[in-house]
């Protein structure tokens, strides 16, 4: 592992629980040359139980816009079973208290449903960290944002 891929591990490795954001598992599958290296730190982290990871239903939906455009119907299969199955990840539903929460953070930090969603569903969960790319979560207090590009120096 390069100095980068160390860096990110000890980081990762401070909580015991990490929320991620759907960009992580979109930039993971398809693969994206620039955020690879944190993806597959991230990633390896919560399959060996390194962390555990939970993420909003929200990802499963966004995840699947791509390959249902293309109508790749194989594609849109391998990535609801890589969501469902994938140890040590926790893909939780919107319920009422996530949706609760959400407002109160969409009304307090003016971020998008989407946004508001995963964190509330992140911060439910017990997680202490938030793994994303949408720096404008980081003025939200009580979770600690890991924004993937300033991770990575980009």
């Amino acid at each position: 592992m390069g100095e980068i891929e160390d860096k990110i591990l000890a980081t990762l490795r401070k909580y015991h629980l990490v929320g991620v954001d759907t960009m992580g598992f979109i930039y993971h599958f398809e693969k994206n040359e620039n955020y690879q290296p944190f993806t597959t730190v991230l990633f390896r982290s919560i399959e060996s139980g390194a962390i555990k990871a939970v993420t909003s239903i929200i990802t499963l939906l966004e995840v699947l816009v791509r390959p249902k455009k293309e109508r790749n119907r194989d594609l849109v299969e391998e990535y609801k079973f890589l969501l469902q199955t994938f140890p040590n990840l926790e893909m939780v539903s919107l319920d009422e208290r996530t949706a609760d929460i959400a407002s109160s953070l969409r009304a307090e930090y003016s971020i998008k449903t989407a946004d508001a969603i995963q964190v509330a569903s992140s911060i439910l969960a017990g997680a202490k960290a938030f793994v994303t790319n949408e720096p404008s979560l980081k003025r939200i207090d009580g979770l600690d944002i890991i924004i993937m590009k300033e991770a990575l120096g980009i």
